[in-house]
């Protein structure tokens, strides 16, 4: 039986446990930072009962191990990141990658054009792909900053003006 465990900080194993005459035993079959396809091969190659790469990738969310997408799927995180940014592709490429995205079936095409994105989702994009590491250290100057606040002090009774009626 296969299963994920967390070892140093941002890295994981996965191991396989088994009973032997000594008592249960364990050993690793594959160590990550990020769980790959590479990965799942690995162990899936290792594994006295291999599990599917499903069942690693829940094993992995379980565990708190990021996982790497596909290849096209990095891409666009990455694509979408340097947009946010401010940078802007070529326009024949943009309109190669418009033309590309609109040849899905039509009634994808229908859900996605009733589909509307929020601009906190927009804002969002600048962090897609970003590591963890990033957003830590843009945690921490966050929480800095808000440290770096003056805080004013209101004197104790503080008497709200009284209405006068007409």
């Amino acid at each position: 039986m296969a299963y994920v465990v967390a070892t140093k900080p941002g890295r994981f194993e996965v191991r396989e446990s088994t009973s032997t005459v000594s008592g249960p035993r364990s050993r690793t079959l594959a160590s990550f930072r990020e769980l790959t396809g590479e990965v799942v091969e690995k162990v899936q190659g290792r594994a006295e009962k291999p599990p599917t790469a499903e069942e690693l990738t829940r094993l992995a969310l379980k565990a708190g191990a990021p996982i790497r997408g596909s290849e096209l799927d990095e891409a666009a995180r990455e694509t979408l990141r340097l947009l946010a940014s401010g940078e802007r592709p070529d326009p024949m490429l943009r309109q190669l990658l418009l033309d590309a995205l609109a040849e899905e079936d039509v009634n994808d095409r229908r859900s996605a054009s009733q589909r509307t994105v929020s601009d906190a989702a927009r804002a969002a994009t600048q962090w897609i792909g970003v590591g963890v590491e990033e957003k830590a250290e843009a945690l921490r100057e966050l929480l800095e900053l808000a440290d770096a606040l003056p805080i004013r002090m209101r004197p104790p009774d503080i008497g709200f003006p009284r209405l006068k009626s007409v």
